[in-house]
């Protein structure tokens, strides 16, 4: 009996060192993101994003010389007093100007709903997106130089040769998902499938779009997109040309001072997706997160500008309030640009597209409604257009915070169909 209860812990001992290699062969082997296939595919996304911001700000810095060299009575090279200028120099006529990025960032939704892990999807996104400041940053400061130099036609040239090199890029080195990649690593390929098993999605499931219309966690990303949207384009668009008119310095003319606001959005947004991960590591609830990345990117933002009109100091306190305010707003990236993975990953990718198309009517809406408001009240203007941005951006934020999840929705999951 002694040698048979003696047996019994060693027996127990090896059982339990079996089952531990049985799980360790079931549970493939971590894979850093430091020089993994999908770090990799998010620097490729980088300067895609890269690319497309700077041909669409070169279209605002180009077009002045476009038109002198073609009209030479135009006017265009004046003082374009009264009429709002964005931050990229360029008069902001119309929004036929502003690119259509729905499906640009739809796609890059697509990609990450079945490459990025759930506890680097924040990193992963955020090194993504950052390229947009980082294309505006170099464009506002190369483009004019190249215009002097060898003349506007070569700042098309220019970018649009990179737009082809990153086109080529992409073609050769994306792939929809781990499976189809042919020079992903084994190991990399076992631990996304692994990681990401609970959110495989099935074969063809059509959109429940009656239940996203009823959807109120869709509602408050759509209209808290809208709300940091109408923050973002009152920045670019009127709040130099407040810094102008009351400062009576054009901060257009400074190359630098254009282009920080755009490479100090460019780091904050890097920094809020490792931050957001790292709140997750430290056992934080998902909407936890989603929601303080959502606050911290819009109502700082607001209240900085708000307070503009309330300074009376120099004009380098309100372009320092201008340029935290912009960097500030891409903490964002890891609230409601993201949220739409969280709450239904199926279909992420329509309802990515879908925000940014309800939330560029901002973009439309806003220099109507500013333009209004300055013309209407010269004196009170100013404080006019950033209280109405203040209150837009409260309303959109406490709706996010009321009816905002993070949980798969029931209509998002998997539905098994039956045949009778």
């Amino acid at each position: 009996m002694a040698t048979k209860t003696e047996l019994g812990p060693i027996a127990r001992e090896r059982k339990y060192a079996q089952d531990k290699q049985v799980d360790k062969g079931l549970i493939p082997r971590k894979v850093p993101i430091v020089c993994s296939t999908r770090f990799g595919i998010a620097i490729i996304l980088h300067f895609c994003n890269f690319i497309m911001m700077a041909q669409n700000v070169i279209m605002s810095i180009t077009m002045v010389a476009m038109v002198n060299s073609t009209s030479p009575q135009s006017q265009l090279n004046g003082s374009p007093e009264g009429l709002p200028v964005d931050s990229f120099g360029g008069l902001n006529k119309s929004p036929k100007s502003l690119p259509a990025k729905g499906s640009i960032f739809g796609g890059q939704f697509a990609i990450w709903g079945k490459w990025g892990l759930p506890h680097e999807q924040n990193r992963l996104y955020s090194i993504a997106l950052s390229g947009i400041f980082l294309g505006g940053f170099t464009a506002i400061l190369i483009s004019g130089l190249i215009i002097d130099t060898l003349g506007w036609p070569f700042v098309f040239y220019v970018f649009g040769g990179v737009g082809c090199v990153c086109c080529l890029i992409w073609f050769v080195m994306i792939y929809d998902d781990p499976v189809s990649h042919p020079w992903i690593s084994a190991s990399e390929k076992e631990y996304i499938i692994y990681s990401l098993k609970q959110q495989v999605r099935s074969s063809k499931q059509p959109l429940p779009i009656k239940a996203m219309l009823r959807s109120l966690p869709i509602w408050s990303i759509c209209l808290c997109s809208f709300s940091h949207q109408w923050l973002i384009h009152t920045l670019t668009i009127y709040t130099p040309t407040y810094i102008s008119s009351v400062y009576h310095v054009n901060i257009r003319d400074n190359g630098l001072l254009s282009a920080l606001p755009f490479i100090v959005a460019y780091f904050m947004g890097m920094v809020g997706g490792y931050l957001a991960d790292f709140l997750l590591t430290k056992n934080f609830r998902l909407i936890t997160v989603r929601k303080l990345a959502t606050v911290l990117g819009n109502l700082p933002s607001s209240v900085l500008i708000v307070s503009l009109p309330y300074l009376s100091s120099s004009y380098i306190t309100a372009t320092a309030f201008l340029t935290l305010s912009c960097g500030l707003s891409t903490l964002c990236q890891s609230g409601i640009y993201v949220n739409a993975l969280d709450i239904a990953p199926r279909h992420s990718s329509f309802l990515m597209g879908a925000s940014r198309g309800f939330s560029g009517m901002a973009p439309v809406i806003v220099p109507t409604v500013s333009g209004f408001l300055l013309t209407q009240d010269p004196e009170f203007g100013w404080k006019n257009v950033f209280f109405l941005l203040f209150v837009i951006n409260l309303a959109g934020v406490i709706f996010y915070l009321i009816f905002g999840e993070a949980d798969v929705q029931d209509w998002a999951k998997e539905r098994k169909l039956t045949r009778l």
